[in-house]
């Protein structure tokens, strides 16, 4: 690649593996070089503006802000070209092919991820600087358009995937940055904040009743009056949920319309 800059690259993951193999995936192109990794995506945005990375791989799932979140953190005219990296995420999926933007979906290989650096070579290549702006500014815009609704979760578990349909879930809980997802008598575990995961699930379904818990609307039997104007949420499988004040008058009006 004699005369021709190398392609400047930052990892962006809060999985230190995940880095871990992207890096050596790119230490055999000898056109790319590595400037940085982050596990904190807050310090990523710090790294794009101060390095002005080429292009960055990116994951979408992080504590904190999410990956979107990194992006519309960049001041103009500093957005990278991106390869996005996600677990699951459907709707970006979509909305990143149509605006010829690639992703990863863990977990890769080899050659799709030849194929995703391929493709941004390509753009960054070719294209203008204005125009890797646009695109990205078009990607954004018509994420913000789209549902963000989700209709499955991805859960990898003991060298396991296994795909979990998000009306099957009765109610979930925060766990620091994880979410614990009831599903009858068993629970998973995801890595997700609760935010994130409530940002893409159904409102018409899924509803927050306390700081750390949202419920699956389908699954209440009854709410029950407690001590001192507060109140239980029971499951039709008999779990008892406490139900915040903060957001009890909400609850109880939307239960109240829906019922």
């Amino acid at each position: 690649m004699t005369g021709i800059a190398k392609i400047k690259t930052l990892i962006v993951d809060d999985e230190t593996l995940a880095r871990r193999r992207i890096r050596r995936l790119l230490a055999t192109e000898s056109d790319v070089e590595v400037v940085g990794e982050c596990g904190d995506p807050q310090k990523a945005v710090s790294f794009i503006q101060e390095r002005n990375p080429d292009l960055v791989f990116l994951d979408i799932q992080m504590p904190g802000i999410d990956g979107f979140g990194v992006l519309e953190s960049l001041p103009p005219k500093t957005s990278p070209a991106v390869i996005f990296v996600t677990a699951f995420d459907q709707y970006a999926l979509r909305a990143f092919e149509v605006h010829a933007l690639d992703y990863l979906l863990k977990p890769f290989d080899r050659a799709r991820f030849k194929k995703a650096l391929d493709r941004a070579r390509a753009q960054i290549r070719h294209d203008s600087g204005a125009d890797l702006d646009h695109r990205l500014t078009s990607l954004l815009d018509s994420l913000g358009n789209k549902p963000r609704n989700m209709d499955r979760v991805v859960i990898k578990s003991a060298g396991r995937i296994m795909f979990l349909r998000t009306d099957e879930i009765d109610w979930i809980e925060a766990a620091d940055n994880y979410v614990r997802l009831h599903v009858g008598a068993e629970s998973h575990l995801l890595r997700e904040t609760m935010g994130s995961l409530e940002s893409r699930l159904d409102a018409s379904r899924f509803m927050r009743i306390h700081r750390s818990t949202v419920v699956n609307i389908d699954r209440i039997k009854e709410l029950q009056p407690w001590f001192h104007g507060d109140y239980v949420v029971i499951l039709q499988e008999g779990t008892r949920l406490n139900l915040s004040r903060t957001y009890r008058d909400r609850v109880i009006e939307l239960l109240g319309e829906i019922f």
